[in-house]
């Protein structure tokens, strides 16, 4: 069982939150950039219609506000003196940001409220509901648990493997002999992890290591350099760990695979396997071959369990002869 602590993330800032997702959501500062230091508090996103009309009995104002097609129309359809009245209620609440949806053109009194409150102003060319829903799952990623384990992290035919292990064990040895087999690094020696609504892992590297490795003998490699933009890979999800653990140490070897043990990680259990680590073995070509039996174990077939039940029925069948 992982011993790592995890991490949940109260709130993000604006800025984070610009600075991450701009690109994907299509988003672009409005005015003077003030106010990025805002906290966001809670992973969802509000449409103030409501507040706009005058009812703050309950106000989401811990979420980033968007203004759609709705509210722009509304907002249009008021004088000049109400227009200045309803946004001085509505920004003087000190949400994180508002988002002004569909490439809408920004009035100059909503930005000359904000700056005066110092609030972010952004436009997306996404429709709102889009919007709503994209920058929702970005929300859900920031603010997900997380936390690390020790152990490098390869994609192996689509099963996400963290190899584990003591220090000198062999663990980039391994990953490297895997890496020359075709599959893709995730990470080297630490592995970020973070839960996706409490359902799966995904695994990532630290930025600063990223598409990097550390070989002893050698230094700090850039993988992607040396093997090709194909054999790295930003995150992938986590559905296998894999502790490589010296012969001696282990009392008792699994010789068919039975029992099946996991690991867990944020209150996620993940399949596992311990492989004994002895001079000579291709620990590459057997942490391959576990991963593989694990994809297949994945979809429905267990060779242990297969060989089990043959051998059970031959036993069977000898008995009544």
């Amino acid at each position: 069982m992982s011993t790592a602590a995890a991490h949940r993330v109260p709130h993000i800032t604006v800025g984070h939150f610009y600075a991450n997702h701009a690109e994907t959501l299509g988003l672009r500062l409005e005015g003077a950039s003030r106010g990025l230091n805002r906290k966001i508090r809670e992973p969802t996103i509000n449409r103030p219609g409501l507040a706009l009309t005058g009812f703050y009995s309950y106000f989401a104002g811990k979420r980033i506000q968007v203004f759609g097609s709705a509210e722009l129309s509304y907002l249009r359809s008021l004088n000049a003196a109400t227009l200045k009245e309803k946004l001085k209620q509505l920004f003087s609440r000190n949400f994180p940001c508002l988002v002004i949806a569909r490439n809408s053109p920004t009035p100059g009194s909503l930005l000359d409220m904000a700056s005066e409150f110092e609030t972010p102003v952004f436009r997306t060319h996404m429709i709102t509901m889009k919007f709503i829903n994209a920058a929702t799952i970005a929300l859900e990623f920031d603010f997900a648990p997380s936390t690390q384990e020790y152990g490098s992290m390869v994609d192996i035919q689509g099963i996400g493997t963290l190899i584990r292990g003591a220090s000198g064990i062999g663990k980039s040895e391994c990953v490297l002999s895997l890496i020359e087999r075709g599959y893709s690094l995730v990470s080297d020696d630490i592995t970020k992890i973070r839960s996706i609504e409490g359902r799966e892992l995904v695994g990532m590297s630290a930025d600063i290591t990223r598409f990097h490795m550390e070989v002893r003998g050698i230094g700090v490699i850039n993988i992607s350099s040396i093997f090709g933009v194909g054999s790295v890979r930003s995150e992938k999800r986590l559905d296998f760990v894999l502790t490589l653990k010296d012969w001696e140490e282990l009392q008792n070897v699994d010789r068919i695979g039975l029992d099946r043990e996991f690991y867990e990680i944020l209150g996620i259990k993940i399949p596992h396997v311990i492989i004994p680590v002895k001079k000579g073995r291709d620990l590459g070509r057997l942490v391959e071959v576990a991963a593989l039996d694990q994809k297949l174990k994945s979809m429905g077939q267990n060779s242990a369990v297969e060989f089990n039940q043959r051998l059970l029925q031959m036993m069977s069948e000898r008995r009544i002869r």
